[in-house]
Formats: C-alpha cells, sequence, structure tokens
C-alpha cells in the first residue's frame, strides 16, 4: 500500500513538473513573427518613445512624442518596406507627422515609397540632393502621389511638434554629389534628455556641424553609417558627449559594419552601445529625465 501512495505521489509530481514551463515568463517567436517580437503596448503618458527598427543592413526609426505624433526617419531597403508597414502598424501608428529621407540611398528610402502609400503621412523632409535611381523616382512618386511636395531638411530648420524640439543640425553647406554628406541630421529634445539621428553623415558634414555652433551635446547618438569608419570622428563624438549609442546594421553584412576602430571609440569613452544586428529592433523611452532601453531579443 505505501509502495503504490509513493508511485502515485511521484507520478502527480512529475506531472505537475511537466505543467510548468522552465521559461516562464520568455516568449519564444516563431520566424514568421520576428517582425514583431514584442506585444504593442500603450505609450506611457509623458514620454518620448524611439524605435530603431530591425530592418537589416538599413536604417529606419520611428519617433512617438509625448503628445501622440509620430515622425518616421528612412524606411529601409526596398525589400524592407512591408516590414517597416507591420512595424508601424503593429506600434499602433495610424498616422505620420513627418516622414524624413535623410539622403537618397536606397539602404534609407528604399522602403519609404511602401510606407507612403500605406499609411497617410503629413509632411515630407528631404535634403536638396537628386538621384537618378529608380528607387529614388519611387519616393517622388510615391510623394506626389499623397499630394505632397518636400520639404528641404537644412541646419536650423525645426519640425512642428508638440511637446520636444526637433532641428536638423545638417546638412550644413552644399556637398555636390557627396549623397552621404546631404545627410539629413536630426536632433531630438524632450525636457533634460535629447536624443541625435546622424543618417549617413561622414567626417565633412560631421566636421561643419561641429564648426557651425550648434549644440550637439546629447544623450542618446544614432551612429553615423551603420557604424563605418567614414563617420564618428573623434572631433564629432567628442562635441555629442552620449551616454548611449545605437548602430542600425544588419547581422554578417558585407561591409563588415560595425568597424572595429569605431566600436572601441565608442567603448574608450564609455559609451553603453545598443546593435541592431545582436538585439532586434531596439526601444528608448525618456520621461524627460530618464532614458531606458529595450530590446527584442
Amino acid at each position: 500500500m505505501r509502495n503504490r501512495i509513493y508511485i502515485y505521489g511521484l507520478i502527480l509530481v512529475i506531472l505537475m513538473a511537466g505543467c510548468t514551463s522552465p521559461n516562464r515568463g520568455i516568449t519564444t517567436v516563431s520566424t514568421k513573427e520576428t517582425l514583431t517580437p514584442q506585444a504593442p503596448k500603450q505609450q506611457p503618458t509623458g514620454t518620448l518613445q524611439v524605435y530603431y527598427l530591425d530592418v537589416g543592413q538599413g536604417d529606419s526609426t520611428l519617433i512617438r512624442t509625448p503628445y501622440g505624433q509620430n515622425v518616421l526617419i528612412d524606411g529601409g531597403t526596398n525589400g524592407q518596406g512591408e516590414n517597416v508597414v507591420k512595424y508601424l502598424k503593429h506600434y499602433g501608428v495610424k498616422e505620420l507627422e513627418a516622414v524624413i529621407a535623410t539622403h537618397p540611398d536606397a539602404d534609407h528610402i528604399g522602403g519609404l515609397d511602401t510606407v507612403i502609400d500605406a499609411i497617410p503621412v503629413k509632411s515630407v523632409y528631404a535634403p536638396r540632393v537628386s538621384h537618378t535611381t529608380k528607387t529614388y523616382k519611387d519616393f517622388l512618386m510615391a510623394v506626389k502621389n499623397r499630394g505632397l511636395k518636400i520639404k528641404a531638411a537644412k541646419a536650423g530648420l525645426e519640425l512642428p511638434l508638440d511637446g520636444v524640439t526637433a532641428e536638423f543640425l545638417a546638412p550644413v553647406g552644399d556637398y555636390g554629389k557627396d549623397l552621404n554628406a546631404w545627410s539629413a541630421v536630426l536632433k531630438v529634445t524632450y525636457k533634460n534628455t535629447s536624443y541625435l539621428f546622424s543618417g549617413d553623415a561622414e567626417r565633412k558634414s560631421e566636421s561643419d556641424m561641429v564648426k557651425s555652433g550648434a549644440n550637439l551635446k546629447a544623450d542618446v547618438y544614432k551612429v553615423g553609417h551603420h557604424g563605418s569608419d567614414t563617420s564618428t570622428s573623434a572631433e564629432f563624438l567628442k562635441a555629442i558627449n552620449p551616454t548611449y549609442a545605437v548602430i542600425s546594421a544588419g547581422k554578417d553584412n558585407k561591409y563588415g559594419h560595425p568597424k572595429d576602430v569605431i566600436m572601441k571609440r565608442l567603448k574608450k569613452s564609455n559609451i553603453k552601445v545598443f546593435s541592431t544586428d545582436q538585439q532586434g529592433t531596439i526601444i528608448s523611452i525618456s520621461d524627460g529625465k530618464t532614458i531606458k532601453f529595450e530590446a527584442s531579443k
């Protein structure tokens, strides 16, 4: 009898153990769901949220202001357009206050035509430099089909947003056919916190920004050109003096981004680095005093 009771008790313990997941609290995501790895969250009142979207070897960033206005900077490659739309809808974006095309490179504007076709947009900003590619022409056509005209992104121009200051710091001058140098650089300030988004701006543009006397100081720095050694000069990084840095790059990309020299430079400056190729979509939340980070991986 005692043996039976012991056996029944052992079976019960095994069954109960089987009902308790050893990974409780960890969400397992299937391959098809990797674009939306986190449940959509209602934006906490009085916060600025920045989503550094995982679009592989490219750039796309969503900014959600404390008053519910949405700004999209770039849209990844052509093949990422639908993914960016999925991200935006997943995070509850029904309208974009502004779309910023930092420069005509395909890994930045490739998906913007798909986004603009799918989601209502109030304003579109881009630097005054053109390109002859079909990708760029598709972007222009999408803007035209919305009945919009592109507003020139240039140093000193502010976006009309509520509750935050969003000012372009670049382009400062005329850079001819150097598309990366034309990159629109935006600084967003919310109370005592600030973010700098630098597109593919390289050393020439960085130097011009420093010489312009603009306040480049920012808590969070979106690393220029996916961590390429053509950007993030020591002079520019010192002027920003960030606490955090975010890199958008594709895993095992053919360019070797981010470069070791840049990673060492960031580490030497005691900057906490986040990277989409390692952590997926990265979310930064500011309440105006403190900044927190979440990652999808």
